[in-house]
Parts: structure tokens; sequence; C-alpha cells
């Protein structure tokens, strides 16, 4: 398995030993500041939308109703910051005039979420449509939105070559894949994190829409966006007159 792979299912033990602990389940010592020591990349890249790439995908007529609803959810996250198991969860009554209400299922946090121009036109889309569970948005599960997010991103043409580093063991592996077999429902969160930075909204604030409590969580997002930044600015390296 990937080194990340085995750190995030020893991250779930220790997370079931610790809900176990607090309901009574396990007696056990529970050695909380246990950390498992991996080679790894300290900054792999994040898959997201570039403001231009998601404004293409989210205006994207793909043909179908299947393909043009998974297209509008992965919008929505991308507008909001949501993540797939907090979408399909949004009820109505979650939706008010200006701002959505939600109960991260990762963090049990409440967050408050301001409604923009693109997320509530969304919303309006389905206002008149009946889902089970009285849920805002058509949301069909994460696997298949992940199966379906790869198709959309190739027939659109996201096929961008992009590196994949990582570690099994001591063993560094790199392989480039277009960047459409990379995509999955997370590249909503990503992408509204760095498009929200890259248009000047202060971190702090993007954190009480995330839900982020570590400011640390944030720096590999304003890495990309001064990256993103530094390449905007080498085009005026370009102009000869």
């Amino acid at each position: 398995m990937k080194n990340s792979t085995v750190e995030r299912y020893i991250s779930q033990i220790k997370w079931f030993l610790s809900w176990a602990k607090k309901n009574g389940y396990y007696e056990g010592v529970l050695n909380t500041d246990y950390k498992v020591e991996l080679k790894r990349i300290e900054r792999q890249q994040k898959i997201f939308f570039s403001w231009d790439e998601l404004m293409k995908f989210y205006t994207f007529d793909f043909g179908t109703e299947s393909y043009n609803q998974v297209r509008d959810c992965i919008s929505f996250m991308s507008f909001t910051s949501l993540r797939h198991s907090d979408l399909a969860t949004l009820k109505r009554s979650d939706v008010k005039s200006d701002h959505i209400v939600v109960y991260t299922e990762k963090t049990d946090d409440g967050l408050r979420i301001d409604l923009n121009d693109y997320s509530r036109e969304i919303l309006n889309k389905y206002k008149d449509c009946t889902f089970r569970d009285n849920l805002a948005l058509p949301v069909i599960s994460n696997q298949k939105m992940n199966d379906y997010i790869k198709e959309m991103g190739k027939i659109i043409g996201f096929d961008e070559p992009t590196k994949v580093v990582y570690y099994i063991g001591s063993k560094r592996h790199d392989e480039v894949y277009p960047k459409y077999e990379l995509l999955s429902t997370h590249v909503g969160r990503r992408s509204f994190i760095v498009n929200a930075i890259f248009l000047g909204i202060p971190p702090i604030v993007v954190m009480q829409w995330t839900g982020h409590k570590d400011y640390n969580s944030m720096k590999p997002y304003i890495a990309i966006v001064d990256e993103l930044k530094n390449n905007e600015m080498d085009k005026f390296n370009k102009v000869r007159h």
C-alpha cells in the first residue's frame, strides 16, 4: 500500500479507538500521541479546478441529465466548500435565504456557509424538484460521482499531464496521468478554497466556511495560490514592445 494509505488507516483506527473509549467500549490504554513516521511527499499536488476551468465545467452541457446533475452537484461543492458526505445530507430545511446550515459528518461541526450567485442559482434550478429524504440536490453515491466526473473531465478536455508522486515503503514512485483521471468529488472543496483565496478572500474568513480550525491546514492552499499568482506575474515578462 502507499504510505499515505497506511497513515490514513492508522488515523482511522486511532479515531475509532478514541470513540470506543469515550463510549465505554474500550478500556485499554489509548496512546493518542502515537504517530506513524513513513516517507512521504510533503507538498503533494492537490487536484482542483482553476477559476476558468470551474466556469467551463459549470456552464458545459454534457447532453445527459445524469451528467448535468453531477455537474451541478460538483459545482455546488466548488461554490460552498461542502464535502460529498455533507452534500448528501443537505436538506431543503438547511437552506436559508442567504446561507446554508451544515453539520459536517467528518467533524460534527455546525457551519453557516453564505450563498453566492452561483450556489443560489444551482439551488433555484432544483427548487421545484422532489428528491429522497427531502434533499436539496440530486446527489448520487460518492463512488458513482467519482466515476462520472472522470468521464466528464475527459469529455470537456481536462487532459493536462499531471504528475503524482508517492512512496511505498522507502521506494519513490513517479507517475503521470491526464488530469481527468485524477478527478474526484473532493475537487469541489479544494477548488472552493483555492479560488476563494485567489480572489482575495482572507484565509481566516475561508476557514469559517470550510470548518478548518488549524491555520496550518490552509498553508498548502496558500502555497498553491502564491504559485498561481507568480505564474500570472510571469506574463509581464513575455511582453515585448
